[in-house]
């Protein structure tokens, strides 16, 4: 088996190639503004992600939940201003839109792209889900679901990334688990085609984070040394990881809900 360098190596490769023939596509039909937010395709609607984990778990009734259902649904979340994943480009409200029942955040070619925290706010412990796809893109567009310190305070206050996307086609979904300092990092990928529509569930308690795929265990961490010490929110982002090339992609989401322990 490759090495994790190796294997990047062949993405980045390949994400490379497919660059080139989504970029002679736009050209052949026109690119339009390097500041323009693209959509494109149907993006679904409720009901999209038939197996959650709350039905397999047994979760129970959410405490919130979203199915962005019209642009109401915006009312419910903060959406980011600043500077950009790294200082990367810039964050910005225009990236996030409700369209077809679901949020899109987009990016561009000048480097802008979107990112969500619910106004519900955070919690110690609970059960998040998200039934989300994303589009294929260049390298420098990850889409990525976690939980982010209400503190404020990484690393020390932990990450759980439950659904992060760094491969180019879309073709593997990493769970990072960040605590400590900025070199503590546990990491499982999982194959799978990003591009469909899948139910991405991550479960924290005082044991354990676990963390699900249309309502299935494929990864845990038990090592309580590992677990976030306080308070998380829910976060939904498109990074921009550096070296903007077409195309940009989305981050489409169809529901979002959140479940007491």
């Amino acid at each position: 088996m490759p090495n994790l360098t190796s294997r990047l190596r062949i993405r980045v490769a390949v994400g490379g190639a497919v660059a080139l023939l989504f970029a002679s596509m736009c050209a052949a039909v026109g690119a339009g503004s390097a500041h323009a937010f693209p959509f494109t395709g149907s993006l679904g609607g409720s009901g999209t992600c038939t197996t959650t984990a709350a039905q397999t778990q047994g979760w129970g009734s959410p405490d919130h939940s979203d199915d962005f259902t019209s642009a109401a649904s915006l009312d419910n979340w903060h959406r980011y201003e600043g500077a950009g994943h790294a200082g990367n480009g810039r964050r910005t409200p225009d990236a996030v839109t409700v369209s077809d029942g679901a949020l899109v955040i987009s990016a561009d070619l000048a480097g802008n792209s979107g990112g969500v925290t619910p106004r519900w706010g955070g919690r110690l412990h609970g059960r998040w889900e998200i039934c989300a796809r994303s589009t294929v893109a260049s390298t420098a567009w990850t889409p990525n679901a976690l939980l982010w310190p209400d503190a404020e305070d990484w690393p020390a206050g932990g990450e759980v990334n439950f659904m992060e996307i760094p491969y180019p086609l879309r073709d593997s979904v990493d769970y990072n688990l960040h605590w400590g300092n900025s070199d503590n990092l546990e990491r499982h990928t999982r194959s799978v085609d990003a591009t469909a529509w899948h139910n991405w569930a991550v479960e924290w308690t005082p044991t354990h984070i676990a963390v699900f795929l249309d309502g299935v265990e494929w990864a845990r961490s038990s090592d309580v040394n590992r677990l976030p010490p306080r308070a998380m929110h829910l976060a939904l982002q498109l990074d921009n990881y550096g070296g903007v090339t077409f195309p940009t992609g989305s981050l489409y989401v169809d529901r979002v809900a959140e479940y007491p322990l």
